[in-house]
């Protein structure tokens, strides 16, 4: 058994780290997961820093932002602590990092580091690798050739790009139907369905780095496409048609041989004289008729249907054998010339299929292009490139450096293991210039500038980002090579201690991947994986338990009912619920950690799958739930598939189009509206129009038809005029937010905003729509990405990818039975490095029927390293795990591979642990195997009264004191609803008594947008907005409205309120009587000498004296007039009430309304200028 190396201890390892933050040379570590690599690589930057080194000299490279942050955080800490030690404390922490007790000028420079830093322009350059090339083309955006004003598209917007490039690509090619583009068009469209040809463009679009490439390493996309049909091994001129034509002549058959071989069939069995009358018959035919026939009349009689050679019994029998010795030889020959010519044929499809494919890319590419350099826009990939063509310019380098603060002098690559060749043509050419000319050789004295990287070769699993594992070995030998010839030193520190994981995990990962079928891929030069164990007294444990299968399902009648059928629970709900079992007995009990002593909480428990797609998340979720475990959710959120956004693109789609009686159907059992299935199923049954006109015609029928309907008027009534942002925000404001969290629960609460956010996006750089927000959201696929390190005491549930760089004491495998199968795998297939001396290619091998030799290759190559990642990934997830890791699956219709991450586990565990008797609770195929390594002595178990307290702390002593009260801010005055004990005015969504103010509403609209036209046009726009559907008018009702309108607007006695001068519905505010004023005004007109204030009144009937105005309505003016009065000093204001229904107008005199006027001080607005 392989014991993790008690060898390594903490001595040696100490010494390893201090050498690799050596300053004073290049250093390439290896390191093991949870050996510290960002502990040396901040014990090297502070050494850089106390060696004099200036914080612009030295770069550092991330593999992401939320790793620059943190490293960045560390190294403030450090620095900020050292700024506030004491002498003595300060001196022995610099003796731990150095080795040795520090100089007097080192110590003061340790004081003075964290100001250097903060004083720093940009501060310490902890960046990632697009950040730092976004800085670079910022600084020197005329020699990139990019706009000096570019800026970093996101996703979202890369998509909408790409799909407008490919629009005009084929408006291009049909516009031109015998040009080239269309012809690759036609092409792809015959190998292919509409989604197979979006998804294969696409993806060369996405790869379209790897193609620019590609290219620059041929010369052209020409030179590409003519060493694809040379890679192939055919003719860039010979046509399918044509090889199949000249290989069917009878020069070319061999036709005096196969009637030989005939001759002999004729004294074989039945069916060798009827494969000899075939072959007869096809020889009889011209080589026109046998180009037709060939695939069904010629190529079965020597082939099998994939096209492999028939064994002899089938190809010759033995009587024909014995009358002719040879000819078994002759149609042996002709089988195998049949399936050359069947690599040919292949061939000559896959360079036709290949070149069309890269000719529609490359125009796509180029229309992509010119969409981002027109709106002076460039993607991540552009940032690559750009960075990477400026530094490779003859001198380009030399420039960045002379002028990058006087030059970069240190440089460290964190995660180097996903770095892609790409990146890494950037770092080795900034690099480049420390091993070379003045760098290397010329400085007086020499300048010291080192290369730094640290990775692990055994955690690349980002391939689908460009993450080539080889690189890292392959980078490490070239600055190896240049620091030899530059006579630099250059070490190679592997880093074996880790200081995360019990001895009792890297035991099982030791040995698990000592075996060669896991060990292949984990590392490229054949070193073991070994590990030691700084913990190695802590006890730990690991457990593999059985693999859930389905359950047999007895066979039901199928005319029962489903409801009749037995309950079949899937495996992977039952292993999630046996999971959620095991944690709420850890909890409840309150089982404490062996190595700690500590209660377990839920945020130690760290769930890991392979990937999102399937049941599974959402089962442990909701299993969790179920027993009222805290649990974070997924690290990543698709938002279009959370049901409360979902509810509310419903309700947005339906103000878009109300006819949708599906979409309508879903919105009504929303929260959003509320009804149940049976008050929807009244509604919708036996209609004879739309869902939306029932509810219309039904309305007064039942309480909640008239509720739903009233809401969705008001909803119509807002769709057109309101932004996207504002239209959802006022749904969610007047109760919609209440009650999709009453019935969905507080998660829903964070995709609603990451929803709000979205909408607020969109109209930063969009015409803001509701149908076009819609159209865009639709488009692409809004995802969330959650920082799962900063989450509550919750159990996290996330991919091994996701994972990367996080640890937990409790670590669950569930997701092990299953290996990736290649069904989903590409057909672009990709040659990215040169081999030996074959070039890179791409080929597209889109059906079985082109798979010609170089393709297979590639398949095998593809399918070897995708395996290869499945095994690396196996070791990221294990080596997550502090002290708890537990291995568990499930099966579904097919049984598990071999080769599945559970079969790489179960036999190292059944000789390492033992059978845990007791513990088979029925599911499963077997027992559980536990393996435990008991610690140097049993930890305290934690109190009750402590696990309360670290739990639940204390609170501070001002939390239990009563605050002081604050001063009353003023009461807002709001006109139109002057009483106190008048009920407020019932909003949109309240559905009651909308229909009182419904006409009021109308007419005030109307009396604010008619007077604006010409008096011919009015009765016609006015009949055009109550059409309207929202209004729901009945022609009688419609007609009234109008004739009450257009007769106050027609009657002279009110020409002065509407006339030229007079404003409609002016805001007016101002502080009355110590409280807030708020109103809008129906009608406003200023003169030299006086102001007049209008209020329309639609109430029926009108009160017949000035005298008998409400109360409500005298208060109301009064206020207009009190804050008037101070906005126009020195003018008088007349307050007029104008009553639609006579029409009449009452003018309010001063002595009328003084009774109601607001009492205290008036500070109003300042009069305008």
């Amino acid at each position: 058994m392989n014991t993790p190396s008690s060898s390594v201890n903490a001595d040696s390892t100490t010494q390893a780290q201090r050498a690799a933050a050596d300053p004073e040379k290049s250093v390439w570590v290896s390191a093991n997961a949870g050996t510290g690599k960002t502990r040396v690589l901040i014990d090297r930057i502070t050494r850089l820093l106390l060696d004099g080194t200036r914080p612009q000299a030295i770069l550092c490279l991330t593999f992401t932002k939320t790793a620059a942050a943190e490293m960045a955080q560390r190294l403030n800490a450090r620095l900020g602590t050292w700024a506030m030690m004491g002498d003595g404390l300060l001196k022995r922490t610099l003796t731990a990092l150095l080795g040795r007790p520090p100089e007097a000028p080192q110590v003061t420079r340790a004081r003075r580091l964290f100001a250097d830093i903060l004083d720093t322009p940009g501060g310490l350059q902890i960046r990632t690798l697009h950040s730092f090339c976004e800085s670079l083309l910022g600084r020197f955006p005329i020699e990139a050739g990019v706009a000096p004003h570019f800026s970093v598209i996101d996703e979202r917007t890369q998509g909408e790009l790409l799909n407008e490039a490919r629009d005009r690509l084929l408006a291009r090619a049909f516009e031109n139907p015998d040009g080239a583009q269309a012809a690759a068009v036609a092409l792809i469209g015959a190998l292919t369905d509409e989604g197979g040809f979006a998804k294969t463009i696409g993806e060369l679009a996405q790869n379209r780095a790897r193609l620019h490439r590609m290219i620059r390493i041929h010369g052209s996309l020409d030179a590409l496409k003519a060493y694809v049909a040379q890679a192939l091994g055919v003719s860039a001129d010979d046509r399918e048609e044509d090889v199949l034509r000249a290989a069917l002549g009878d020069a070319a058959l061999g036709r005096e041989g196969l009637e030989r071989a005939c001759a002999a069939l004729d004294h074989g069995t039945a069916g060798s004289q009827k494969k000899a009358a075939e072959i007869r018959a096809f020889l009889d035919n011209d080589a026109i008729r046998r180009a037709a026939d060939f695939d069904t009349a010629y190529r079965p009689l020597f082939l099998t249907a994939k096209d492999q050679p028939l064994a002899a019994k089938n190809l010759i029998t033995n009587g024909a054998r014995a009358f002719d010795p040879d000819a078994e030889a002759i149609l042996r020959a002709e089988q195998n010339r049949l399936v050359a010519l069947i690599e040919t044929l292949q061939a000559c499809r896959v360079r036709d299929a290949t070149v069309a494919l890269l000719t529609v890319a490359g125009a796509l590419i180029d229309h992509f292009d010119a969409l981002k350099q027109r709106h002076a826009l460039l993607d991540y990939d552009d940032l690559i490139d750009r960075a990477r063509d400026l530094l490779a310019r003859d001198g380009g380098a030399s420039w960045v450096h002379y002028k990058l603060d006087e030059g970069l002098q240190h440089i460290l690559v964190d995660e180097s293991q996903d770095t892609s060749p790409a990146q890494w043509e950037i770092v080795r050419a900034l690099a480049d210039e420390f091993f070379s000319g003045r760098g290397a050789h010329e400085d007086d004295p020499p300048a010291r500038r080192t290369i730094f990287a640290v990775g692990d070769e055994k955690q690349s699993i980002y391939s689908f980002q460009g993450a080539e594992p080889v690189e890292f070995a392959r980078m490490q030998a070239y600055f190896a090579r240049r620091a030899r010839e530059s006579a630099r030193p250059f070490e190679t520190i592997p880093l074996k201690l880790s200081f995360r994981s019990t001895r009792a995990v890297l035991s099982l990962v030791d040995e698990v991947f000592a075996r060669p079928e896991a060990r292949d891929g984990l590392s490229f030069a054949g070193l073991a994986v070994e590990h030691a164990a700084h913990r190695a007294d802590a006890p730990g444990l690991v457990e593999l338990w059985p693999v859930l299968r389905p359950e047999d399902v007895p066979e039901s009648d199928p005319w029962d009912a489903p409801i009749d059928r037995p309950d079949s629970r899937s495996p992977e709900v039952r292993l999630a619920e046996r999971i959620a079992k095991t944690i709420d007995g850890w909890l409840q009990k309150g089982e404490t950690l062996e190595a700690t002593g500590e209660a377990i909480r839920p945020g130690d428990i760290l769930i890991l799958l392979r990937k999102r797609t399937g049941g599974f998340i959402s089962a442990m979720v909701r299993a969790l739930k179920n027993k009222a475990i805290a649990v974070a959710g997924t690290d990543r959120m698709v938002l279009g598939r959370q049901i409360a956004v979902m509810d509310l693109l419903a309700l947005a789609r339906f103000a878009v189009l109300c006819d949708d009686d599906l979409n309508l159907a879903a919105l009504l059992k929303s929260p959003l509206i509320g009804l149940d299935e049976a008050t929807l199923f009244d509604l919708a049954h036996r209609r004879t129009g739309s869902l939306w006109a029932a509810l219309g015609e039904k309305r007064r029928a039942r309480a909640e038809f008239e509720r739903a309907h009233d809401k969705l008027t008001a909803i119509l009534a807002r769709a057109d005029f309101t932004a996207p942002y504002e239209f959802f925000a006022s749904v969610l404001s007047a109760g919609g937010l209440k009650a999709l969290l009453q019935r969905l629960g507080p998660d829903a609460e964070d995709p609603i905003d990451e929803f709000l956010s979205l909408a607020l996006e969109f109209e930063r750089t969009h015409v803001p729509s509701l149908q076009g927000f819609l159209n865009w959201f639709d488009k692409g696929e809004s995802i969330i990405k959650r920082d799962m390190e900063t989450v509550a005491d919750e159990v996290r549930i996330m991919t091994v990818h996701g994972a990367k760089g996080l640890e937990a004491p409790i670590v669950f495998l569930p997701d092990t039975c299953a290996s990736p199968d290649g069904r989903n795998d590409s057909t672009v297939l990709w040659r990215h490095e040169p081999e030996g001396d074959l070039p890179p290619v791409v080929l597209w091998s889109a059906n079985a029927q082109m798979r010609p030799a170089l393709c297979q290759t590639l398949i095998a190559a593809n399918k070897r390293a995708r395996e290869q990642e499945y095994r690396r990934l196996l070791y990221v997830a294990m080596t997550r795990a502090r002290d708890r890791l537990y291995v568990c699956g499930w099966e579904g219709a097919r049984a598990r591979p071999d080769s599945c991450w559970y079969e790489l586990v179960a036999p190292v565990m059944r000789t390492l642990g033992e059978k845990v008797s007791g513990q088979d609770d029925g599911e499963g195929d077997g027992a559980v195997w536990r393996y435990h390594t008991p610690g140097g002595g049993p930890a305290q178990k934690e109190s009750p009264e402590k696990t309360a307290s670290r739990l639940s702390p204390a609170l501070p002593s001002w939390a239990r004191e009563r605050p002081e009260g604050e001063p009353t801010p003023p009461r807002p005055l709001i006109p139109t609803r002057p009483d106190d004990i008048e009920p407020p005015v019932s909003g949109p969504f309240a559905g009651d008594d909308i229909d009182r103010y419904k006409r009021g509403k109308i007419i005030h609209r109307l009396l604010e947008i008619l007077p604006t036209l010409p008096r011919r046009r009015r009765p016609a726009a006015a009949a055009r907005y109550l059409d309207a559907p929202l209004y729901a008018l009945g022609g009688g009702e419609r007609d009234a409205i109008i004739d009450e309108t257009l007769g106050i607007l027609d009657d002279p006695r009110f020409a002065f309120v509407f006339g030229p001068g007079s404003m409609a519905e002016v805001a007016l505010s101002g502080v009355v009587g110590g409280r807030v004023l708020s109103a809008r005004v129906d009608r406003l007109l200023v003169r030299e000498d006086a102001v007049w204030v209008v209020d329309y009144k639609t109430n029926r009937p009108p009160p017949k004296k000035t005298a008998d105005t409400p109360p409500a309505y005298l208060r109301q003016m009064a206020a207009y007039r009190a804050c008037l009065k101070t906005i126009f000093p020195g003018k008088t204001v007349h307050c007029l009430l104008l009553w639609t229904h006579g029409p009449f107008l009452s003018l309010l005199d001063e002595n009328l309304t003084a009774p109601y006027a607001p009492t205290g001080a008036l500070d109003g607005i300042p009069p305008p200028a």
